[in-house]
């Protein structure tokens, strides 16, 4: 006795056929059915390309993940947010961090004030805003670090990932700059330093 699976295979061609007769009595004309296909088979290629041209019309944070995946839209295009410390292995190893009245340092322990959030805004750029402190890090025309409560252009970074697999974050507003941390934790001015230099070298960690 056949089960309830084999039930609902059994009427699937049926369902089909129901859903897409409009699409098939509109394109008979113009697409007739292949010489060796079957009505079921005609069906099955008509509702393939109807999901393909539904999947078409979603903005691309609303496709499944592995549409995006075979796409080759990487994070960037998903705008999606990355929660990470960035680590600079200078001195005894410094986190960034943001504190709570906008100042930037850097802080060897995991704080509240290191855990960032790193958004995308276009393909290779991103912002750095603090978790905790709700500001965003900027960077001045002169290269200096602050904290930002709103977002402007000088809070954007580009993201370069360095031979050593470790990123390098340029100013987007003022080409040059980097961000960097001394040997003792402090911020570098951005106009001073360069990413073959090892105080500009950041890894994203949990």
């Amino acid at each position: 006795m056949a089960g309830p699976g084999a039930a609902a295979a059994a009427l699937l061609p049926a369902v089909l056929l129901a859903v897409l007769a409009p699409w098939a009595g509109r394109g008979a004309a113009a697409a007739p059915t292949a010489p060796n296909g079957t009505l079921e088979a005609e069906l099955e290629r008509r509702w393939e390309s109807l999901v393909a041209r539904s999947l078409a019309r979603l903005p691309v944070a609303a496709q499944p993940k592995e549409a995006a995946v075979q796409s080759g839209a990487g994070d960037y295009l998903l705008g999606i947010k990355r929660l990470r410390r960035l680590y600079c292995n200078v001195g005894i190893g410094f986190h960034l961090q943001v504190l709570p009245d906008g100042r930037i340092g850097g802080v060897h322990a995991d704080t509240s004030d290191s855990l960032l959030e790193l958004s995308p805004v276009e393909r290779g750029v991103v912002t750095i805003f603090g978790v905790a402190s709700r500001f965003f890090v900027a960077m001045s025309s002169k290269g200096k670090l602050y904290g930002s409560p709103f977002f402007t252009d000088e809070c954007k970074f580009k993201e370069i990932l360095l031979p050593n697999n470790y990123n390098a974050y340029e100013c987007y507003r003022y080409p040059g700059m980097f961000i960097a941390l001394s040997k003792s934790g402090k911020t570098k001015k951005g106009n001073r330093v360069s990413p073959t230099m090892k105080v500009t070298h950041f890894l994203p960690r949990l």
